[in-house]
């Protein structure tokens, strides 16, 4: 079903922001996605290095307007990579440097229809009864940055480095709950059909106002921002 909840209209030209997500590794497609470069690899970074990361968010998403992290000190730099809940991997073609993602594990509450039943049932044992309720808490993994060198695109690689960072993700111990990414329409112009083709379903659309995007940044936007919002559910 498509909900949609309008809060403002803007006369600026829209960024639209995608999400896109896995709940089951049964959902994936194509999963052994391969370049057509035989020497195509991808490897894990055995140790937190901010600088790689720093670097790649640069070269890679510069093209595509990455800007969150620009004002980034070397200090939020190291900490952010050295995060125990963050993986980097590297790709490689020929033993050259062609790409990166990165995967970040998080912790999130329940749908909240599941901690609307909760509510209720304590609700109805407040007389007489006390009711110890565990709220169980999901692990989530988000492709966080995802790409490649600009000089690789368009190559063969982006598929069989998704299908990558897709297995990665729901291999990484334990499972998550849900796997997710988001794209906007600054990215790629096929960085949402790769996402479908591999699996991922779309949960939200966002539209932002471009005025108000560069303005909420320093905090100054808010909610007017939003321009609409779809949410998709089955």
């Amino acid at each position: 079903m498509l909900k949609t909840e309008t809060l403002k209209s803007e006369t600026e030209t829209p960024l639209v922001t995608t999400y896109l997500q896995m709940q089951s590794d049964l959902e994936i497609r194509n999963p052994k996605s391969e370049s057509r470069n035989k020497e195509f690899q991808v490897r894990e970074l055995t140790e937190p290095d901010w600088k790689f990361n720093r670097e790649m968010y640069f070269k890679v998403g510069d093209q595509w307007k990455w800007i969150d992290k620009r004002p980034w000190s070397d200090e939020q730099w190291r900490e952010y990579a050295e995060n125990p809940s963050l993986r980097t991997f590297a790709a490689y073609s020929d033993a050259k440097l062609i790409g990166y993602y990165e995967l970040r594990r998080t912790v999130a509450l329940p749908p909240r229809s599941h901690r609307s039943q909760v509510t209720s049932q304590t609700k109805e044992n407040l007389t007489g009864h006390t009711l110890h309720v565990t709220c169980h808490l999901q692990d989530e993994i988000e492709i966080a940055y995802f790409g490649l060198l600009p000089e690789f695109i368009g190559r063969g690689f982006g598929g069989a480095l998704l299908a990558s960072a897709i297995q990665n993700a729901w291999g990484w111990a334990p499972t998550p709950s849900r796997v997710w990414v988001h794209t906007c329409n600054r990215d790629h112009p096929s960085a949402l059909a790769n996402y479908l083709a591999r699996g991922f379903t779309i949960y939200k659309v966002e539209l932002l106002s471009e005025r108000c995007r560069a303005r909420s940044r320093t905090g100054k936007c808010g909610r007017s921002r939003l321009i609409i919002r779809f949410k998709f559910r089955k």
